[in-house]
């Protein structure tokens, strides 16, 4: 079976996979649930700051992907369902309109969407350190659905300047797939825990008032004890620690 075939078939179920989800969430009345007014409002405005990052990212060859921020945010307060939705559109329009190489993403950035919005409505975001534990729990979503992408599609070497590390596993003697996995097990969660963290920091940001305009503002309300310089502090350690990971790899690519 060649490339194009495989590529195909993964698609092909990928898409089953997300549909057969979504029709079982709609029978369930659990897709219907994550939907008011705002929902749609919001969505729009998260695919805006997921490509816009994604491009500033790609543009800048960052080993690190920070394109599920908006994503992430809808996923927290509004539900699962409409966070795998605004993941998957996120993609599907920023590689329709602005960059091509986004499209095949789409079901990773379904995925992220859904399990951002179960470990949301599972308490996992209600103190830093429990959005830290679902961060991990993203990322490890994230690297398995994206590596048959990366291997198939791209032949393990993507636009995203996490290639820079899967070509210096390849350079060293790896094989292909294990460079891609260890590339994204090594990635994914140094992107998603920052990327869980900084949308944590921005929902506590806003209101209570305005929070509870959205179908699930329970998922976001803080542990009593948690303060909101915690909350801070978390934001800019994730800051930092992402910034830490980005010179280690640019330095090590560069030697």
């Amino acid at each position: 079976m060649d490339v194009i075939s495989q590529n195909i078939i993964y698609f092909v179920v990928a898409i089953a996979i997300i549909i057969v989800l979504l029709i079982w969430a709609y029978v369930t009345k659990r897709l219907q649930a994550d939907f008011n007014t705002i929902t749609w409002t919001l969505i729009p405005v998260a695919i805006a700051i997921n490509v816009a990052i994604g491009e500033i990212v790609v543009a800048l060859k960052l080993p690190v992907y920070l394109d599920s921020i908006g994503t992430v945010f809808v996923a927290a307060v509004c539900g699962p369902w409409a966070g795998a939705l605004t993941g998957m559109l996120s993609n599907i329009i920023w590689g329709s309109l602005i960059d091509p190489n986004a499209f095949p993403w789409f079901p990773v950035a379904f995925f992220i969407g859904l399990v951002a919005g179960f470990c949301a409505k599972g308490g996992l975001f209600k103190n830093w350190w429990k959005v830290i534990v679902s961060g991990f729990l993203v990322a490890l979503t994230a690297a398995t659905v994206s590596t048959p992408i990366s291997v198939g599609v791209y032949g393990g070497i993507t636009a995203s300047g996490s290639s820079f590390i899967t070509a210096y596993l390849l350079q060293i003697g790896q094989s292909l797939v294990p460079s891609v996995l260890i590339t994204n097990y090594l990635v994914e969660p140094f992107d998603k825990i920052s990327t869980c963290l900084l949308a944590f920091a921005i929902i506590q940001g806003l209101s209570t008032r305005f929070l509870a305009r959205f179908p699930r503002p329970e998922n976001v309300q803080i542990e009593e004890g948690v303060t909101r310089t915690q909350l801070v502090i978390a934001a800019v350690g994730a800051v930092v620690l992402l910034a830490v990971y980005i010179l280690v790899v640019v330095k090590m690519v560069a030697t």
